[in-house]
């Protein structure tokens, strides 16, 4: 018999079963009418409806990368992946990203702006709580956000709130944020994962020392570099957080990550090895997550320290590598082309830019006008940076002897990786989550006086069109600037910029997820834990 139901409708069944406006009952009669057997309808409703229903239980275990005996509770001092991770499963912000990569409430129910965006009023979550008891006002949001400010601050997010003026408290659950000038993507902003919300000591400080957070899942236990336990917040003020307990476990081997997911010592991994993903895709009981993203790697060259000070050096060592090289053999096609402006092309403001190429002999010459023919330099890399990342560099050395440069790339630990070698040895790789906007990215690591200016680059022009940009609420004057910054940053800034990676991780099929995955960071945004569940 023909089926006389339409795909259309048959999905939006679904949706519904799923959220429990359609039963069973009523979705395997329509199904029937339409002229599909009991058997089947009731197949469909199991596989697909219940399967992807969000159902709560179980204890979900992530084997996550990137995880240090230094990390520490501080969120000014988060850096490591295992500390952004853990950060967005026991804290909460007051705006998050949405799986469709948009901007949604958190610990703040509505925001809005004055009109000239200088003033910003976040309205608070009456019904967020920490997990110590505390319900969650006006006073721990201020401390929270002031945590990252002022003169005594060691926070890398000092700069995120250098323009802050005062943030004042209009009651208990309503604070504004003043502004030096307007910045439009101040909500935007609120979502950095420095500034999670904590609660307030007496004195005006936070509490981060013990822990203490309002996210999804409090601590039962940690251990910096090897992993972290916790349970249900029963407080926790948003949809989710369908598993009963968290476990994160510091893999920082990829070998490690995979046999630990196939042998389901744990249910999810961060950063497959991409070499090897074809042997993982084989085995029927693993799912793979491809996520796009504006995830970057960078190789920053300081730009204060010779011979990177000369800006020929520095194009130079642009045009000696491959792209494309790079991407089919180390990114297995999972990423796309960098043009050394940190703004991908799915991020808003990108500039089409004309992309550069290798061009040894072009490089060859700006050394000779630099007098700087047969460069040796050292590159600096660790593999829990990316998946290849070594392997990426040995490429690159390759690439660059047709150019006359030598490059030595040193193998560091990965252990302490960025509090060591990042930000401290003058060229190096590192890898950075996407950011929702220009001016967040540009902020945190291109202005001239930011904590985490990788390569120490300082361009006059740049910081006068940062300024500018972020007040700016004429759209195609906005672009125009931002074009302008990325051209600066193509031409004279100090990092190299390969690709932007796609986020690829794996999961067992049991774990399940809806249709979209943010793009900001892997495991969904880094609220996997919240997000997902298991299967029935």
């Amino acid at each position: 018999m023909k089926h006389l139901i339409h795909e259309e409708l048959l999905e939006q069944m679904k949706s519904d079963g799923r959220d429990g406006r359609l039963s069973r009952r009523d979705f395997i009669r329509f199904l029937v009418a339409a002229g599909i057997t009991v058997s089947a309808a009731s197949v469909l409703w199991n596989a697909e409806v219940m399967a992807a229903s969000p159902r709560k239980g179980g204890t979900f275990r992530l084997g996550l990368h990137d995880g240090n005996t230094s990390d520490t509770h501080d969120p000014g001092t988060y850096v490591s992946f295992a500390t952004i991770q853990l950060a967005h499963i026991h804290r909460s912000f007051l705006t998050l990203i949405t799986p469709q990569n948009g901007l949604g409430p958190d610990m703040a129910v509505s925001w809005s702006a004055s009109d000239d965006a200088s003033e910003w009023t976040f309205k608070l979550d009456k019904n967020a709580s920490f997990h110590s008891g505390r319900p969650f006002t006006a006073d721990d949001a201020i401390a929270s956000l002031n945590h990252h400010r002022g003169d005594k601050t060691s926070s890398a997010a000092a700069s995120l709130l250098k323009d802050v003026k005062e943030i004042v408290k209009n009651n208990p659950h309503s604070i504004t944020i003043k502004l030096v000038s307007g910045n439009a993507d101040l909500p935007w902003l609120m979502t950095d994962y420095h500034l999670a919300m904590l609660p307030a000591n007496a004195d005006g400080t936070v509490d981060w020392q013990s822990g203490d957070g309002a996210g999804p899942y409090k601590i039962v236990n940690h251990r910096p570099g090897i992993g972290t336990k916790l349970v249900r917040h029963d407080g926790w003020h948003l949809e989710g957080a369908y598993f009963d307990k968290v476990e994160l476990v510091v893999l920082n081997d990829p070998n490690a990550r995979e046999i630990a997911l196939v042998t389901g010592e744990v249910d999810a991994v961060t950063q497959v090895e991409l070499k090897t993903l074809n042997l993982l895709r084989r085995n029927k009981n693993i799912e793979i997550d491809n996520v796009p993203s504006g995830s970057a790697l960078t190789m920053p060259m300081f730009c204060d320290t010779a011979p990177f000070d000369d800006v020929n050096v520095r194009n130079a060592m642009k045009l000696a590598i491959d792209r494309e090289e790079i991407i089919e053999k180390i990114a297995f096609g999972m990423a796309i082309p960098g043009n050394d402006a940190h703004v991908s092309p799915n991020m808003p403001y990108w500039a089409d830019l004309p992309q550069r190429k290798y061009d040894p002999e072009q490089a060859k010459a700006l050394l000779k006008k630099a007098g700087r023919e047969k460069l040796k330099v050292n590159l600096s890399v660790a593999d829990t940076v990316y998946s290849g990342a070594v392997d990426m560099c040995v490429l690159f050395a390759q690439q660059a002897k047709a150019a006359g440069i030598e490059i030595n790339v040193v193998r560091e630990p990965s252990d302490g990786y960025y509090s060591n070698v990042w930000l401290k040895k003058p060229f190096c790789v590192a890898q950075w989550g996407a950011r929702p906007t220009p001016d967040v990215m540009f902020t945190l690591t291109y202005k001239d006086d930011a904590a985490w200016n990788e390569s120490r680059w300082k361009n006059k022009r740049f910081n006068e069109l940062l300024l500018l940009a972020k007040a700016e609420l004429d759209q195609a004057k906005r672009t125009a600037m931002y074009r302008e910054m990325q051209q600066l940053a193509r031409d004279d800034g100090g990092t190299i910029i390969p690709m932007f990676a796609n986020f690829v991780y794996a999961r067992n099929k049991k774990v399940q997820h809806g249709p979209h995955l943010a793009g900001s960071w892997q495991i969904d945004g880094a609220r996997g834990a919240s997000r997902w569940w298991f299967a029935n």
